[in-house]
This record gives structure tokens, sequence and C-alpha cells, in this order.
């Protein structure tokens, strides 16, 4: 049976290998032939030396999420042969390098094999070793043109652009794609019964990963300074934030530079340095992932209590202790929530997606200066680090940052008396002063006990009044948070709540659920606190899947302890195991909840 636009193909190679460019190139092809299409790249945490695997999903439905199906596998580690033959879907085809012999022990009797001598043509036909490893690859591409009938010309287009500067690299390439078209299609029927059909669905829209799109808004939203220590999966947005300030953040006269970043020791020093720069008046924020904000802690501690803004980004990975850093998971949530010792509640924002991403970066600073208190945005390494497809980005030319309750020279000069944590307008938000407006604006910057004049206390009734005006801010936030994103009709009693990166995976599978006449509604909770919405949506339903991807339910526990949600109706649907969750997953889960008679 065949099947147009609707294939996922499987790249098994060797970290180190050069192959992400030939599996951008693939990707980017079948984008500019307006087929949906994203991909997933499961990578080792090594330099060089292990599997790595590259999945392109092509979809004409538009879906984001990861498939659980393999219908085309390019088998290029020996190592893992047997691994990569095991996931292809009955039916399903398998393409290696015959150069080498493989054991008859791995046939499957229900997959195609293919075998295509690809090192063997680049042998003969290329010079050095590294070019020969590096065009084995692009060979691979030109062989899945033949098979899937990618249109030759955007490859060649994509290829001129990439090494415009080169052109000697252009040819080599050229060849190589060659080699491995003409090759298969002499040697196979071509094309296979799933085939790529050129279609409209792309227009509109880039590719792009979350780091990317995440550094970029930190741009738009006027950062000016930034402050790390590497740490996978969120180094490449530092990197992208500073690629986007020298092209719009260097001063055309002088040549100087209007960004500061700054590579600390440690997460620790990141984190101080970003404090002092948000104290001073500039946006700064810091990237990191779950192990840096352990070391960060006491310092988001002191954001807390001392009223400095701060953005910092968790790109979440699998845990706990160091884990497994190139997987993806969502087990921040409790650390972030609740970060530092005492009485700590961090505003956090969800985004879902690279798009999304960058929007909530610019999101993020304006609520950091409005509620004059840290901000996390935790997205993870599926998100951050994955290409996705994503409309295009759009900007509002006439965007002011919202720099909250900032006075001037002239407020202090008006007022007889300047009091940094006083609550003048119940909201709990005191007013704040940056460094050389006013001399009568000074205050001591206190992480210690402090009363609402910013002076030192150890008196209990001044001390819980600061702590309980934190609290009457915290409820303020709930207001200001985005609201989340929700499907409702009154006909469905059962729903599905979910966060982040699950999003296309829900939304995928409520398409499936629906084919199976079973209709759920949908809260995607997009920010902590949570806000009203988020209370009704669970009071409105008898039973709420909660599908989220850790072990120990977090997002489930933020509902019973921020929302009083009731831990009865919440049914935990907990996908954990390093790899993107994806719509079968939860399909699976809701239908076995309905089997055993949990939904009314």
């Amino acid at each position: 049976m065949s099947r147009i636009n609707d294939v996922v193909i499987k790249i098994a190679t060797v970290n180190g290998t050069g192959s992400a460019s030939a599996n951008g190139l693939l990707m980017k092809a079948i984008f500019r032939m307006g087929v949906p299409v994203v991909s997933k790249n499961y990578f080792p945490s090594n330099i060089q030396g292990l599997p790595t695997w590259f999945e392109i999903r092509v979809t004409k439905d538009g879906f984001q999420a990861r498939s659980n199906r393999i219908d085309i596998m390019v088998a290029m580690n020996a190592q893992t042969y047997s691994k990569d033959m095991n996931e292809v879907a009955s039916g399903g085809w398998l393409v290696y390098d015959s150069t080498w012999p493989r054991s008859r022990l791995l046939d499957r009797k229900d997959i195609t094999v293919l075998g295509i001598p690809l090192s063997k043509m680049c042998n003969e036909h290329f010079d050095g070793v590294r070019a020969r490893m590096l065009m084995k690859n692009i060979a691979y591409v030109g062989a899945l043109a033949a098979l899937l009938e990618i249109d030759l010309g955007i490859i060649t287009k994509l290829i001129e652009e990439t090494f415009a500067s080169k052109k000697h690299m252009v040819a080599s390439n050229l060849d190589a794609i060659r080699l491995g078209y003409d090759s298969t299609k002499e040697h196979f029927s071509c094309p296979l019964p799933v085939t790529i059909e050129p279609m409209d669905k792309t227009r509109d829209h880039i590719i792009i990963d979350g780091n990317t799109a995440a550094g970029l808004g930190c741009v738009y939203a006027g950062a000016t300074v930034g402050a790390w220590y590497p740490i996978t999966p969120s180094t490449s947005l530092m990197d992208a934030y500073k690629s986007f300030c020298k092209q719009y953040r260097m001063d055309p006269e002088t040549g100087g530079k209007k960004f500061l970043i700054v590579q600390a020791e440690d997460e620790l020093a990141a984190i101080g340095v970003v404090l002092g720069a948000t104290w001073n008046g500039a946006r700064a924020f810091t990237p990191t992932s779950g192990p840096g904000i352990s070391l960060m802690t006491e310092f988001i501690g002191y954001a807390y209590y001392a009223e400095l803004p701060a953005v910092i980004f968790d790109v979440q990975r699998t845990g706990p202790s160091t884990g497994m850093p190139t997987r993806t998971q969502q087990c921040d949530f409790l650390l972030c929530a609740y970060a530092s010792h005492g009485d700590t509640k961090h505003v956090l924002l969800f985004p879902a997606n690279p798009e999304e991403c960058f929007y909530m970066a610019v999101t993020a600073f304006d609520l950091a200066d409005r509620l004059q208190t840290p901000v996390m945005v935790l997205s993870d390494l599926d998100i951050g680090m994955n290409d996705w497809m994503c409309p295009d980005l759009k900007w509002d030319v006439d965007y002011q940052p919202d720099r909250g309750k900032v006075l001037t020279a002239e407020d202090l000069e008006s007022m007889e008396r300047f009091q940094r944590y006083l609550d003048k307008d119940g909201d709990g938000i005191p007013y704040r002063t940056l460094p050389g407006e006013s001399p009568k604006g000074s205050y001591f910057t206190r992480g210690s006990g402090h009363n609402k004049d910013g002076d030192y206390t150890e008196d209990p009734a001044e001390y819980q009044e600061v702590v309980d005006r934190l609290l009457v801010k915290w409820e303020t936030s709930r207001s200001m948070v985005p609201a989340p994103e929700i499907e409702y009709s009154k006909f469905h009693n059962t729903a599905i709540l979910s966060v982040g990166s699950c999003d296309g995976a829900v939304k995928e599978a409520l398409h499936g659920l629906k084919e199976k006449n079973i209709g759920l509604n949908y809260c995607r909770v997009k920010a902590f606190p949570f806000n009203d919405d988020v209370k009704d949506f669970i009071d409105k339903h008898e039973r709420v899947y909660v599908v989220e991807q850790n072990r120990d339910a977090q997002l489930r526990s933020l509902l019973i302890l921020d929302a009083d949600a009731d831990p009865m109706k919440l049914v935990p649907m907990l996908h954990y195991d390093g790899m993107p969750i994806n719509a079968e997953f939860v399909i699976d889960r809701v239908e076995e909840q309905f089997a055993k008679g949990r939904a009314a």
C-alpha cells in the first residue's frame, strides 16, 4: 500500500563522523518541497565514537511529536545493525552500506534490505580519509532522494547556498549526491511505495530549534548581559545569543559591543553576575540545566528575597544527578518552583515549542522586571536542541520593555522618604531605584533579614511583614503570567492536562482518540503559578489525565499544592525514559484507563 508524505526515516551513524550536515540537508530539502517535517537527534554525551541517531518525520498533517514507527532505517553503524533492524516497522526498509558483508543472522523476512556500496563508491571517487567519510554521508542523501523522489534541484540549491563561499565543496557534495542517487536508481526499483510529493504547507514557516529561538528572544527583549557556564543542553542558547548580538548589537560607528557575555567559572558565579547586572538596571539572563539550577539555588533565593529581577533558562535534561545529559525530560518543575531554602515560590514559564521559546523569552524579562523577582523559562532538550517547523516569528515594532515600578530622580524628589520594600499599591510589589539616579533612592540590597525600609532586622514582626508581602506579590503574579491553552466542550467530562513539549504528542493523540470515539477536553498550562482558569478546568471534570515527562508526577504535585486540585481527580500519565514522548503513548494510556472504567 502506497503512502504519500507520511514516512519516518531514521539514520544510524557514529558520533563525530560529520553526519549532522547530511541529515540537516535532507530535512531542509523536504521542508522546501512544502512538506511539514520535524526532526529528533539522539546523540551520546561523549565527543566522538558512540552511536548516534537522527530521526526525520515527514507528516502531511503537520504533527510535531516523535513517531513510534520507523519506515526507513539508514544503518551506517555496523555496531548497531541488530538494534537498528529491529526498530524497522513490518513492511519497512533497511538501507545499509554494503561495502562490507553483513551477517545473515540479522535478516528479517518482513522488511526489505537495500545494500548500497556507499563507502566503496566514495573511496574510489574522493581523496583523503576525512573527505571520504563526509561524502559517504552525503551519498546516502542521494540514495534517499532516489527512493523517496526528493527534488534533486532543491538539494542542489541547498548545497550551493551552504557552501557559497567554498565553491570546491559545492562540486564534491553534488558529486556525492549523484553517486548515491545513480547507484540506487540503477540497482533498485525507485521510488518506494512511500514517496514525498510537493505540497504548500510550509509557506510562512521556518525551521528552528528552541535554544536559537530563545537566544533571539533575549535580543528582542532588550537583554544586554548574559552569563553562563557551559552545560548540555543549554550551551547553544548562549551561542545563539552571542551570534545575534554580533549581528545586531554592534555600534556601527565605533565597532564597539553593546552587550556583555561572561563565561563564568561555574553556575553559581554566573547567576551572581546576572544579579549584579540587574541591580544596576540591565536586563540579564543565564541559560543552564538541572545541575546548574542546583548550584544557583542560594543566589536564586537571595534574588527572591532581595527582589531582584533575573531570567533563567532551564533546558531540562534527564536526571537525577548528572543523569543522561543528552536525553530529554521534564524533571525540574519542583526544583525550580521552590528553589532555595525557606519559603520561596518562583514564576515558571513552560514553552511548548521553539516559537514559544522566542515569545516567552520576552515575556520572562517583562515579568521579572514587573515582579522584581527571578523568572525561569523551563524548556527541555527536545525543544532546545531539535529542529522544529514553526510559523514565522513576528514582532511588534512598537514594543517597549515593561520595566515595572522603577522610580526616577524626579519621582524621588517628590517623595518624603524612599522605603524600598514598602507595598504602597496593595499588590505586593514595591518600588525600586537604580544606582546613580539619586542619593535619596539609595538602599542596601539585603538577602539577610530586612524590614520594609531595607534595614537589617531580626525583629520577628518586621521579618514576617516582608515575607507576607512577598506572598501577596505571588498572588498578584497569577493574573500576569500567560493563561493556559484550553480546548473545552461541555459534552466531555474527562480531560487531559499537560505541559511544555508534551503538547504535540497530546494534540496528535486527541486526534487519534477522536477517531476511536473517545472525546477529551484539553488544557495546557503555560505558567506557574496557575491562574483561576486552570483550577476551573479541573473542577469541571470528573477525571483529568496529567501527562508529563518525569517519574514523580511533578506537575500533578504542583497542581495539588498551588491550585488546590483534588488529588483523586488527577490521574498521572508519566513518560520518563529520556526519549521524547509520542502520541501512541498517550493513546495507549487513555485506552487503558477507559478499559478500567475510570472515565464516566
